[in-house]
């Protein structure tokens, strides 16, 4: 049999490879978008050792004000430059209080990042967070005893 016929093809769609190119495209746009804005803010964690920072050792009020020709120190005024002492170390960042005067205060110590401490919470050795107010926090040694010190927001700066 002489078939003679001719086999007609059917083109293709050209939507087809049309469509295909535009996914791949945007598949490479949306990757390179993603890589692009999380690359600026990496931070590399855990690199590296830390550094040893020495421990500053404790003043005793008593023996300095003998060493430097003074009599006998009350009890107030040892406490006193523990308490500055202390005080230089904390910054309040932020505070979160209510009318009952509890809440959370945000605390940065040693210039670290700021955690949030709860009214009663202990922040550092012989620091405990006893009340919060409109932009300050007080701290004790204990929780009911009579306020040591109290950290303030600094103020704002209005342009």
């Amino acid at each position: 049999m002489n078939d003679n016929r001719r086999m007609t093809s059917h083109p293709q769609s050209p939507w087809l490879p049309r469509l295909a190119a535009f996914a791949l495209a945007a598949l490479a746009t949306a990757s390179a978008v993603y890589w692009g804005l999380k690359w600026p803010g990496q931070q590399i964690t855990g690199a590296g050792t830390p550094l040893a920072v020495p421990e500053q050792p404790a003043i005793d009020a008593l023996v300095l004000a003998r060493a430097l020709g003074g009599g006998l120190v009350s009890v107030a005024a040892q406490a006193a430059p523990v308490a500055s002492i202390a005080a230089s170390r904390l910054t309040l960042v932020g505070v979160v209080a209510n009318s009952k005067q509890a809440g959370v205060a945000l605390i940065s110590v040693d210039g670290k990042p700021a955690r949030p401490y709860r009214v009663g919470a202990t922040v550092e050795e012989g620091l405990v967070l006893q009340s919060v107010g409109p932009r300050k926090a007080a701290l004790a040694a204990t929780a009911n005893g009579p306020p040591s010190m109290t950290i303030e927001l600094p103020l704002l700066n209005k342009k």
